[in-house]
């Protein structure tokens, strides 16, 4: 399991043990890591705003704190079809995993007319689900743009030339149906776009990112914008 899905299977472990909460050690051995690493979690979910609480002693353990949950969320068939072609048409996109888990809890709790209803309306909808590159490099430019730590990877040129890089993550970007990584080239020491379906090869390591933003990449093109929650 990669960092990725373990964090937010992590997260959902926690909301699920309540007031109890569960001890590091336990979590360790659920996930096959050691107590270190799950420490090393727990960490990361506070920093990323996850409300964790700890309870020192014999007794003790973590979780989180119960308000952080979700309000129940109404939808249309509509809108959750809307949600299910979206995911399922772009199953290249960064975290699309991740987007697949939270469409599926969002089926399982509809109602059973409003779920009969989008069922029928998703059979209307057909996608290619064909997709470039594997699983794994994602999985690595995922985990280091998230934790902002210099990624490894084993990238083709157009040309056909195979170089390895590091490379510090600053920002997915698609354009004419191709995901890119723009980053900060170790290698060349300038900023550049590396077409994900052309890395073969991603590792994280342990060197955090210099702190390169968006803006040394410059404008987006008229016809690009930033993915967001408009108000």
């Amino acid at each position: 399991m990669k960092r990725v899905e373990r964090l937010h299977a992590l997260s959902e472990r926690l909301r699920r043990s309540g007031v109890r909460g569960c001890t590091a050690e336990r979590l360790a051995a659920e996930f096959g890591v050691s107590v270190r690493t799950i420490k090393r979690d727990i960490d990361a979910l506070e920093n990323s705003g996850t409300p964790i609480w700890a309870r020192p002693g014999p007794s003790g353990g973590f979780g989180v704190v119960p308000q952080a949950n979700l309000p129940p969320v109404s939808l249309t068939p509509g809108q959750a079809v809307a949600l299910l072609a979206a995911v399922s048409a772009a199953p290249e996109a960064p975290y699309a995993d991740l987007a697949s888990v939270a469409v599926r809890k969002i089926m399982d709790v509809l109602d059973p007319r409003t779920r009969e209803s989008v069922d029928a309306l998703a059979r209307r909808i057909w996608v290619d689900t064909k997709g470039s590159g594997t699983r794994a490099v994602r999985s690595a430019l995922e985990e280091g743009m998230s934790e902002q730590r210099v990624v490894r990877i084993r990238y083709s040129a157009q040309q056909g030339s195979d170089t390895v890089r590091d490379v510090e993550p600053v920002i997915f970007a698609s354009t004419n149906g191709a995901w890119y990584l723009i980053g900060w080239c170790r290698l060349r020491d300038a900023m550049r776009w590396f077409r994900v379906s052309r890395i073969s090869h991603a590792s994280v390591t342990r060197d955090p990112c210099g702190g390169h933003t968006v803006e040394e990449i410059g404008a987006p093109p008229a016809t690009s914008r930033p993915v967001h929650i408009e108000g």
